[in-house]
């Protein structure tokens, strides 16, 4: 039997009431699942509809903490909530805050991937006839070129400080 299996509290289940999967582990600040019984970092809620200048906040909040993939779960409500001409957008962020949070864990191979798939996405996004430069005052091209910039920086496999390096959304 792993540590896994035998560090989870008895009849405990990770499933919610209607059968899904769920992690029910604690986790780090980078999204890495804890032994059973840790002390972890509050998750985020899943399936919250944020307005989308609450998401930036929320999402900026989140990266300025350090926790990129808190950020990414925020995205990731806005993207699967969020109206049909917004979710490349929505996607392309939480792609860019995954990619951070590759970039923190070490994986720079992982991370810069991400990275730049997120900010070729914002930016045809931006692109597009119903995309914009400055959605909700995010500044997309700035964000591509934090994104971009990263990915070089982490390629190698050099971790980073995800607080420190986390971008600046509304310029």
């Amino acid at each position: 039997m792993d540590s896994t299996a035998s560090d989870r509290p008895p009849g405990a289940r990770d499933r919610d009431e209607e059968g899904r999967a769920r992690n029910a582990r604690p986790r780090d600040g980078l999204g890495r699942p804890l032994p059973y019984g840790a002390d972890g970092v509050a998750r985020q809620p899943e399936g919250v509809v944020r307005a989308p200048e609450e998401t930036v906040s929320e999402a900026q909040r989140l990266l300025d903490e350090g926790k990129p993939f808190h950020a990414h779960e925020v995205f990731e409500d806005a993207w699967k909530s969020g109206p049909d001409d917004e979710r490349q957008l929505w996607r392309g962020m939480a792609q860019l805050a995954v990619g951070l949070t590759h970039a923190a864990r070490g994986n720079g191979t992982g991370g810069a991937r991400l990275l730049r798939r997120g900010a070729g996405a914002v930016t045809e996004w931006a692109e597009s006839g119903a995309g914009r430069a400055r959605p909700y005052g995010v500044d997309l091209g700035s964000v591509a070129g934090w994104a971009r910039e990263l990915a070089r920086d982490v390629a190698d496999g050099a971790s980073v400080d995800a607080g420190a390096r986390a971008p600046r959304l509304r310029g």
